[in-house]
């Protein structure tokens, strides 16, 4: 269905939406959501008929990237020859987006618990296919993920790989057997090297941190919307450090933390700061699903980074020089954090259930047909390189290249990595 069309600088869009089943398992699927989905293309081809291209944005929880004149890079580069498709997945953005307010009307844990498993990866699979059969004729596409979005892929080539021409995979191969623990256990010791790297770049640092921290735990600080700063959510901004350019953005942010040199006070600005960059009020459903893409019908991931921190006590707050923690999410995030209180027994109770059809199927990956390029970035924080390659060994017609040049968010960051991933299927 269109809903809106309209030119950009170098972009020529189209808004569409359709509605779908809230709960694809169920055959009294009377419920209906709205997903939203944008079309791009350049101008000059807008009327040509081209090859489709479905980017899936990381997260989970993540909304497409809305495009401006250069922006997202990759796009620039994908409209020479494709006519691009930026879902929101369900969940997200325009598509009946998940927030506090939606999960304060829940009875209870468990009708919470059933809702937040209706976005999962099989059901934005099979959003997709809905509108790939439904809007675009049945043509098969070709899929472009971003770190989750590379698990989104493996879930489409499990389950509905005959809608699928090729995949492009940037920083998103995920351990086909998804342990969580060993997932956290090789992510700990990434983000670990992460800040000794950060140490020996910005030695300062060291002393701002620990003083920061220090400050926090002795004063309680709150941020501009209310909720109490403590040392952990602080550590949570360790984030940033996956990112190009997160250590930078990470040095600039806390050196002017204090208001003075006596260090009595933070900065109104650093507060309002480290709140939006760890409210998650943008995203809150990758808070909420982020342990759930782990989980399988054999076990539970029941808070894997939480047991496992305890593991690595350099995490702790009380360590010095102070260590900022990654892409984890821990249960005290749904006592502290605003936008995240209302998930929280909902949550607790998602992170007690096993899947009832995994995500990935092994059998069929291993025996499968769709052409695959992956960039495996080897310094990856967020997305182990190891397992990546073992992933990689298994899934048959998958062509991968290993590349230290980047961190997760090479595919944003310099055209060069789309580039590559087309080149590596040029002759397919």
């Amino acid at each position: 269905m269109k809903h809106d069309e309209y030119t950009l600088p170098g972009r020529h869009v189209i808004d569409r939406y359709v509605e779908v089943p809230l709960d694809w398992r169920s055959a009294d699927n009377d419920e209906k959501i709205v997903v939203f989905f944008r079309e791009v293309c350049h101008p000059a081809k807008r009327n040509d008929r081209l090859p489709l291209l479905v980017f899936l944005q990381g997260g989970p929880g993540g909304k497409s990237p809305r495009p401006t004149k250069d922006d997202p890079v990759w796009l620039s580069e994908a409209i020479k020859q494709y006519r691009v498709i930026l879902p929101d997945q369900r969940g997200t953005g325009r598509s009946a987006r998940i927030t506090a307010a939606t999960m304060e009307k829940m009875s209870d844990p468990e009708t919470a618990a059933n809702y937040l498993s209706h976005f999962d990866a099989h059901a934005v699979v099979a959003d997709l296919e809905y509108i790939r059969k439904n809007v675009y004729q049945d043509v098969t596409w070709e899929t472009l993920g971003q770190s989750y979005g590379g698990f989104l892929t493996l879930t489409y080539l499990s389950h509905a790989p005959e809608g699928l021409a090729k995949c492009y995979i940037a920083g998103g191969l995920p351990s086909l057997s998804p342990d969580a623990g060993e997932v956290y256990r090789r992510t700990y010791r990434r983000v670990a090297r992460k800040m000794e790297a950060y140490y020996a770049r910005y030695p300062s640092d060291s002393e701002k941190l620990d003083d920061i921290a220090d400050h926090i735990r002795a004063n309680q600080p709150r941020l501009p919307n209310g909720d109490i700063l403590t040392v952990r959510r602080f550590q949570t901004l360790g984030l940033l450090l996956g990112m190009g350019d997160g250590p930078e953005k990470l040095h600039w942010l806390i050196e002017e933390a204090f208001t003075s040199e006596k260090k009595e006070a933070l900065n109104r600005h650093f507060l309002n700061e480290v709140m939006t960059l760890t409210g998650l009020d943008e995203n809150p459903l990758f808070a909420a699903l982020h342990e759930h893409i782990y989980a399988t019908p054999d076990a539970e991931y029941a808070w894997a980074a939480e047991r496992e921190r305890e593991h690595h006590h350099e995490f702790s707050q009380e360590h010095r020089p102070l260590y900022l923690t990654g892409e984890m999410i821990y249960p005290w995030m749904f006592e502290e954090i605003s936008a995240l209180k209302p998930f929280r027994d909902g949550v607790h109770a998602l992170a007690g259930k096993r899947l009832t059809k995994p995500f990935y199927d092994r059998e069929r990956l291993a025996h499968n047909s769709v052409p695959v390029a992956a960039a495996i970035y080897f310094d990856d924080m967020y997305v182990d390189a190891g397992l990546s390659v073992e992933t990689a060994e298994v899934v048959d017609n998958l062509a991968y290249w290993m590349t230290n040049e980047f961190e997760h968010d090479g595919l944003r960051q310099d055209p060069k990595v789309f580039k590559k991933l087309v080149s590596l299927l040029e002759d397919c």
